[in-house]
């Protein structure tokens, strides 16, 4: 099993601060967000040589500063999105993964949670996430990527959920055993097949479909997957705004 950080994209609502470097190494309270995450990745066992990077956008610079990893170019990163980005590493899943967002900062905890469990397809979920948005006026509530469960079960992923109803939001980071990795690829080339080139779910089209978008496909056609729980240990860093409220919210995280 290797950890995959798909970072191929710019974030251009960071600003200029993403002029000169993707947006997984720019600064979170004093630290390149990228080492946040092999933080956390390293909780659970993961080296540094252990991970394949998903880049694109300024790809020699993350190069150049990680020559340990293994490298996946996503060519494509300014017509697709981040569910055809995991899928150019198709050839570093079948042995199971761990794959994260490179725009988030999360604890440690949860990867361990999430590698610990028995299930083939596992979510790592968020319970204490709208206190993020009280103040979030540029990333709102509607734009989470939000689950419902019924215990440790997911039943529904998708931005439409209603806050009130949502068990928590996913927070990017996922666990693929060897079989789930294979039913997630299959449910990829299934989806392609008919779907390429033409909208899909919630309105974009499948070049641009989000994780979710698969993870509610399979889960529509009988597919189990289950979620671990972080309680506020996590932070998704989207806009200059995020950068700002950062400090903040991590010292009002719950520890765990």
């Amino acid at each position: 099993m290797r950890p995959i950080v798909i970072g191929a994209g710019r974030g251009s609502r960071l600003g200029p601060e993403t002029d000169e470097i993707p947006k997984a190494l720019v600064p979170v309270m004093g630290r390149p967000m990228l080492e946040w995450i092999l933080e956390a990745l390293g909780a659970a066992g993961f080296t540094r040589k252990d991970v394949v990077y998903i880049c694109g956008y300024k790809a020699e610079v993350v190069r150049a500063r990680y020559p340990e990893f293994t490298f996946v170019e996503n060519r494509d990163w300014e017509k697709n999105n981040i569910l055809a980005s995991l899928l150019c590493a198709r050839e570093h899943l079948g042995g199971g993964f761990v794959s994260s967002y490179a725009d988030i900062v999360y604890r440690g905890s949860a990867v361990k949670k999430a590698v610990a469990s028995p299930h083939d397809k596992v979510l790592v979920c968020d319970t204490d996430w709208r206190r993020r948005y009280v103040a979030r006026t540029q990333h709102p509530e509607t734009d989470a990527e939000k689950m419902r469960a019924e215990g440790d079960r997911v039943v529904e992923l998708s931005r439409r959920i209603e806050s009130e109803k949502a068990s928590g939001e996913f927070i990017g980071v996922t666990k693929f055993t060897p079989a789930g990795a294979g039913e997630l690829v299959a449910a990829f080339d299934q989806a392609r097949a008919k779907w390429a080139g033409k909208t899909w779910r919630e309105g974009r089209t499948f070049e641009r479909a989000y994780l979710i978008d698969l993870f509610q496909e399979m889960l529509e056609g009988g597919s189990a997957f289950h979620r671990v729980d972080t309680h506020g240990g996590y932070m998704e860093i989207d806009t200059r705004q995020d950068l700002a409220s950062a400090e903040t919210w991590w010292r009002e995280s719950q520890p765990e």
